[in-house]
Formats: structure tokens, C-alpha cells, sequence
């Protein structure tokens, strides 16, 4: 039985700490994500360029680095063997795009003479990684 003098409250769900939980969610989901980016070459620092582009199909990565060594899919390699290394990992009859990371400090001419050996090789698409500005 109820008292005459009691006001009559509607029931209320308060969804503030529903707001909440979602938020705390949503930041994990979002701050994971970063995390799951995979890094093909070695680090390197790449020269800026406002027209870079992201490739889709990153097969085989070549890096540069400042001393001017180079690695092929992060193994060291020496000059000379990058041209056969390269043309084992591609498959007959088809295109295959080799990514060129070369640290901004590196000789020019030593990146051309990675590209004039690249070049040599049939089926491959040559691609030079930069950080987009």
C-alpha cells in the first residue's frame, strides 16, 4: 500500500557507465590496431615525398642502409648475388613489385646500381618506399 504523500518516480536506467565501458572498448580496439602493422624491411630513415603512395602487394623488399649495406627481406646480401637471390623468389611468367628501402644517407650511385640490378631481372616492378609528408 502506498502512502498518498509519496511522489510517483518513473523507474530511469542510467547509462553513463554503459557510455563508458563502450568508450574504454573502443580505445582498446582502436590503440591495438596500431600495433598490428607489420614492418617488411629493416628501419631505415626513408626521404619524404608528398606524392608517395601505399603499395598493396609488397613481395620482396630490398634495404639500403646509410653504410650501404643491403638486405634482401632482411637477410644480408652482397651486390653482386641480389640479382639471382631476387629472380629464385619470383615465379616463372609472372610480375612481382621489389620495394627499395634505401636510408635517405645513402650514395645515390649506390642505389642506382641496386636498381640497374634489379632491372636485369625479368618480371620484376621496381617501387621506392617513402614517407608520405
Amino acid at each position: 500500500m502506498r502512502l498518498p504523500d509519496e511522489p510517483d518516480i518513473p523507474p530511469q536506467i542510467n547509462i553513463v557507465p554503459m557510455i563508458d565501458v563502450i568508450f574504454a572498448i573502443l580505445t582498446f580496439f582502436i590503440i591495438s590496431t596500431l600495433y598490428l602493422t607489420r614492418s617488411e624491411g629493416l628501419p631505415v630513415n626513408l626521404p619524404k615525398a608528398t606524392t608517395a603512395e601505399t603499395q598493396q602487394s609488397k613481395e620482396i623488399n630490398v634495404t639500403i642502409q646509410a653504410d650501404g649495406a643491403i638486405a634482401l627481406n632482411r637477410e644480408s646480401i652482397d651486390l653482386d648475388d641480389i640479382e639471382e637471390a631476387v629472380r629464385s623468389q619470383i615465379a616463372p611468367n609472372s610480375e612481382s613489385l621489389v620495394v627499395i628501402n634505401a636510408d635517405e644517407a645513402v650514395n645515390h650511385g649506390r642505389v642506382v646500381s641496386v636498381m640497374d640490378r634489379l632491372r636485369r631481372v625479368q618480371g620484376v616492378k621496381l617501387a621506392i618506399a617513402a614517407q608520405k609528408q
